[in-house]
């Protein structure tokens, strides 16, 4: 009993000393979904005004690989548009880990004033008690919100990155296909550049 009674105690203050973090990774993941908010809705704006700043920035590289490079573009234009897909991806991942962490953080900051209530409860002191009471409920809030805003956040990000990257792959054809248009009457040019110094040779 004595050894249970130990493991108790030790799991009492294990937990005890993570509702501090707890509440500070709340508050920091609050911050988070509001300043996360805000680019959400810039973002909103530059789409409505088809200006979006994701596509911009994808045809500079392009224009800037095509300046750069002349020999293997097309294997070159292939890898910025990977190297550009994953980026996208990887910037729903923040979101994605918001969705799952806010709950999770909300249960945590649930649970342990929970079990201080009791134990509050258990030495009569009421005051104590509802103290962590109300802090328990108000995690609880607080970690819902976080997800749903990162849960609504995602459904609309997601959309927004699928259709860039449609876009992305519509880009990096048609810059190809200019490209080879390009070499092709330059080409054409050289050709005829030949057969005019050759005709002038011939009068010679």
């Amino acid at each position: 009993m004595n050894i249970l009674a130990g493991l108790e105690t030790f799991l009492y203050v294990i937990s005890s000393a993570l509702f501090y973090p707890v509440v500070a990774g709340l508050v920091l993941l609050t911050f988070w979904i509001v300043v996360s908010f805000g680019g959400f809705l810039r973002e909103h704006i530059e789409r409505k005004q088809g200006n979006p700043s994701v596509l911009g920035r994808f045809k500079k590289i392009l224009e800037s690989e095509l300046s750069i490079n002349a020999d293997n573009t097309d294997i070159n234009l292939e890898r910025r548009l990977q190297e550009a897909e994953l980026g996208l991806i990887k910037s729903l991942d923040k979101i994605r880990f918001a969705i799952r962490v806010g709950p999770a953080l909300g249960l945590m900051g649930t649970l342990i004033p929970m079990g201080i209530a009791l134990s509050a409860l258990a030495q009569g002191d009421m005051p104590k008690m509802a103290s962590s009471m109300v802090t328990a409920f108000t995690t609880t809030v607080v970690g819902l919100a976080c997800g749903v805003a990162a849960y609504l956040m995602s459904l609309v990000k997601e959309k927004w990155v699928r259709a860039d990257i449609n876009e992305m792959d519509y880009l990096t054809e048609l810059t190809l296909r200019n490209s080879k248009l390009k070499i092709q009457n330059a080409t054409m040019e050289e050709k005829d550049e030949i057969f005019e110094e050759a005709q002038t040779l011939r009068k010679i």
